[in-house]
């Protein structure tokens, strides 16, 4: 994995917003419009959104790093390398529809994109093995992303996630006669003992959900 790229990618856009002030602005604008079930302290306002838009994008490559390593450790590189791959495409490589975002504003889009890529991986694999090839819940963080983002264009960047899955990951993949040796070692105690090493994997991001609220 190349995530020394990603971070000195992430510490230019956070150059480019200390002298621009470009996310801080766009957030502040849509404080006022969130969906009334993202729970923002009050005292906070844009401040803790920002903080959530920090670690949010802060937190790929510390996941990619710590999947590359749980692979090795696990021995089951050669499955999960292809997914950090597009991962990390979108920061380096970005797709085509990301054109005229620029700073933190861009990479809020290319994490939307990487996290949601674990996040529809994780599904599949829940499906086939029973258990998630990267134990890490974003799905809340993810949904709130979604909303800063707006629904039109973060819709566009769901359909990207999934053609990419899809070019990826198919039944066929799940059928081959590796993937019951394979299941034995998603399972397996060394796998979770992996994971253990990296609790930065299950911080909280500040902001909640409230899914029982109204409109």
């Amino acid at each position: 994995m190349t995530t020394a790229a990603l971070r000195e990618q992430i510490q230019r856009a956070n150059e480019h917003e200390a002298a621009t002030g470009h996310l801080h602005k766009l957030l502040e604008q849509q404080l006022p419009h969130l969906h009334r079930a993202i729970d923002v302290p009050d005292s906070e306002g844009s401040a803790a959104l920002w903080r959530f838009v920090s670690a949010y994008i802060e937190e790929v490559p510390e996941l990619l790093d710590a999947a590359s390593e749980v692979a090795r450790e696990a021995g089951i590189e050669s499955q999960i390398q292809p997914v950090l791959k597009i991962a990390e495409d979108y920061f380096l490589a970005p797709p085509s529809i990301m054109a005229g975002h620029e700073g933190l504003d861009s990479l809020l889009d290319e994490a939307y994109l990487a996290h949601r890529l674990v996040e529809e991986v994780n599904d599949l694999y829940i499906r086939h093995f029973g258990q998630p090839l990267i134990p890490l819940d974003m799905t809340v963080a993810n949904l709130i992303a979604h909303q800063l983002i707006g629904e039109a264009f973060a819709n566009q960047l769901d359909e990207a996630v999934h053609r990419s899955v899809d070019e990826m990951l198919n039944e066929e993949s799940f059928e081959k006669e590796s993937v019951e040796a394979y299941r034995d070692k998603l399972t397996s105690p060394e796998t979770g003992e992996a994971w253990k090493k990296w609790p930065c994997m299950s911080r909280r991001l500040g902001i909640g959900l409230e899914l029982g609220s109204e409109r």
